[in-house]
């Protein structure tokens, strides 16, 4: 399936020459434009869409001119050295969010020399190799939302991120993926990333050096899990200039841990969205508005929260003293004989001596017994 435009210049000519010039090439652009097209795609203008098609793999052969790419919503798994096997150097913008991809092989985007946009997002990626994408690539866009399996595939992104071959990345995706924390130092092979989303996520800490090295401008961290920003954090924020903060939908616990964010956020401008910043945390405190808050009359109640754990730790101390007492009657009974042999040595035992304390009384109790004993010795 292919659809064609062509368009004439200049002023209508009458006459049959005219009318037999523009069939032929009329016919020649539908002819150009349909060759090379793939079965059950659209082509038209250096674009083509293979979507909702329930293919298996990426659709060949395509046009040597295809600037744009559309691949979505089929049931492509894996993406390896046989999707690309020809070089198609004007290609710009892959799109292949939704297709179910589970793997992503090494060299697999190699004869795509000048790509630039590259969306993989609504995937189940639980393998990508970091040789990807060719050494020279010129990718600048990376749309990762919601494409890794589960929060284990963490590593999976390490290699990626920190191989080195995105060295022009300018924007990053990872937003509604549950990753829960980013250890330090993961973007620092990304020197020209400006743009970094982690909306949506799992996130319940940023770590000092997190975002060491890229030039960020814009960083959303909106709808995680958050409760609070160490100072460290803070300070990595205010070093660098022009940098836009998003910090919405996080459930911040207004307590005194919170004293220095609300500081920060009362003289910084960093936070775009500041205004929108609530309390979840004490339940008394619901709703308010951090910018409301007195940072110097935040408390901790402490005591509360000792009384919890102390409460955890006596029912976690009678479930072991149970354990063990079970674990000892299940000994007793099961070496009951042998117990009771030993049991009945021991009073044997005890009587034997007994009888030789008795005996040895009687002995020194009656002088004719003494004097029978010493006769009997010599």
């Amino acid at each position: 399936m292919c659809t064609t435009r062509v368009k004439g210049g200049g002023q209508p000519q009458d006459g049959p020459t005219h009318l037999g010039l523009m069939r032929v090439l009329f016919f020649f652009a539908v002819v150009s434009t349909c060759e090379g097209c793939p079965d059950m795609c659209l082509c038209a203008t250096q674009t083509v869409k293979c979507q909702n098609r329930d293919l298996d793999s990426i659709p060949q052969p395509l046009p040597d001119d295809t600037k744009s790419l559309f691949v979505t919503g089929n049931n492509i798994t894996n993406l390896g050295v046989e999707s690309f096997p020809t070089r198609l150097e004007l290609l710009t913008d892959l799109y292949l969010n939704g297709n179910e991809i589970k793997s992503v092989d090494s060299t697999v985007f190699d004869n795509l020399p000048n790509l630039l946009r590259l969306d993989l997002t609504n995937n189940k990626i639980l393998h990508f190799s970091a040789r990807a994408f060719p050494v020279n690539n010129t990718l600048q866009v990376l749309n990762l939302s919601s494409a890794f399996h589960n929060r284990s595939s963490l590593d999976v992104l390490l290699s990626v991120l920190q191989s080195g071959i995105l060295s022009q990345l300018t924007s990053l995706d990872l937003s509604n993926n549950d990753f829960v924390i980013f250890p330090g130092g993961i973007f620092t092979s990304l020197p020209k990333m400006t743009t970094l989303s982690l909306r949506n996520g799992s996130l319940i800490a940023v770590l000092n050096g997190t975002l060491t090295g890229p030039p960020l401008r814009d960083l959303d961290l909106r709808d995680n899990s958050l409760r609070e920003l160490p100072n460290t954090t803070l300070a990595e924020f205010s070093l660098k200039p022009g940098l836009r903060v998003l910090l919405a939908g996080n459930p911040w616990r207004c307590d005194c841990f919170l004293e220095d964010l609300v500081e920060w956020l009362k003289d910084s401008e960093l936070v775009t969205d500041r205004q929108n910043l609530t309390c979840v945390d004490p339940a008394n405190m619901k709703h308010v508005p951090l910018l409301k808050l007195d940072a110097s009359r935040l408390e901790c109640n402490f005591l509360g929260d000792m009384k919890g754990v102390l409460e955890t730790s006596y029912v976690f101390l009678g479930l072991v003293l149970a354990l063990i007492g079970v674990i000892f009657l299940l000994v007793l009974y099961l070496n009951r004989k042998g117990i009771k042999r030993w049991m009945y040595n021991i009073r044997d035992a005890c009587r034997d001596h007994m009888e030789g304390y008795h005996y040895r009384y009687e002995i020194n109790s009656d002088p004719r017994l003494a004097n029978l004993s010493i006769n009997s010795d010599v």
